[in-house]
């Protein structure tokens, strides 16, 4: 059986792996709270020529003096008496949670978005607030009580990294207050829940046949992607617009697209092999003919 998490824990230990997990690591220390180790993913390279590298929290950590490992079996031999948990990608072994209970943070308003990616999916499905949950960490993915929540509006214009960075913020601020004013008990997860499965290159794909309003918001996620004479061509900022495009889903007019409903201006492409760019730049090169379309 899993122990529940010291009302004030003394010794932690940290898991997380990208940059979303640095704020609250960071915190954390500054805020007096001995980390004893951060156990993170292993070096690896970034591009095919580059050295290896370490993930952003493991670097933090060595910034800080804190110790890293890259085993879970280390948290046990840890002396922690409480694991906070921060976009670290794996499930915790229940062997190790009976010996070292863990708080996670977590990207939403649980029950909604539980799983891999609550910041994207709470983005393309037109949400109006998210927030922040730490949460007891149980057996099941994301079903452990909540011990405290804040929620944090999303704006029209939010991209999903910058949504992340405002919510690691958040995050950081309320893992601070809620380990200092000692942790009350969790309270169980109430509503209908929902599944954030990990984003796949066809969940991105730009399906001219949907409404502008959708497609935008799919952009905004970051990654979205359509094909341009046989080739893909990623849209990293668009809008969408009530000017008409004469012609069926997909047909270009300028920097317009035809949509299922409305059109969708381009801002920012970038085309196979080549940089990111304005549209407008990027048309003044191609050169669409008329009735030219993106996509099949």
């Amino acid at each position: 059986m899993i122990a529940p998490p010291p009302a004030h824990p003394g010794r932690l230990v940290y898991l997380g792996n990208p940059e979303v997990a640095v704020a609250p690591l960071t915190a954390l220390h500054e805020a007096g709270h001995e980390v004893a180790l951060v156990v993170t993913s292993p070096e690896r390279r970034r591009g095919r020529r580059s050295e290896p590298t370490p993930t952003p929290v493991a670097a933090r950590a060595l910034e800080l003096g804190i110790p890293v490992a890259h085993d879970l079996t280390a948290v046990v031999d840890s002396g922690a008496d409480l694991g906070v948990v921060v976009a670290y990608g794996q499930i915790i072994p229940i062997e190790i949670l009976v010996r070292v209970p863990m708080l996670n943070l977590h990207f939403s308003l649980l029950p909604r978005w539980r799983g891999a990616a609550p910041v994207e999916r709470a983005l393309m499905a037109g949400d109006e607030t998210t927030g922040v949950c730490l949460m007891e960490v149980a057996e099941g993915l994301d079903t452990g009580g909540v011990h405290a929540r804040v929620e944090v509006p999303i704006r029209s214009t939010d991209t999903a990294d910058g949504l992340r960075e405002r919510l690691a913020v958040v995050g950081a601020q309320l893992l601070v207050d809620s380990l200092e004013g000692g942790l009350s008990a969790p309270a169980p997860q109430e509503g209908i829940a929902t599944h954030a499965h990990k984003l796949h290159r066809e969940d991105l794909a730009l399906d001219w046949e949907r409404p502008a309003t959708e497609l935008e918001r799919l952009v905004r996620v970051g990654g979205a992607w359509t094909t341009f004479r046989g080739g893909d061509l990623k849209v990293w900022s668009a809008e969408g617009v009530d000017e008409a495009v004469s012609g069926p889903p997909g047909t270009m007019s300028g920097d317009l697209v035809a949509t299922g409903e409305r059109s969708l201006r381009l801002l920012e492409v970038q085309p196979a092999n080549r940089s990111r760019m304005e549209a407008s730049s990027w048309l003044g090169g191609a050169r669409p003919s008329a009735g030219e379309g993106l996509g099949g």
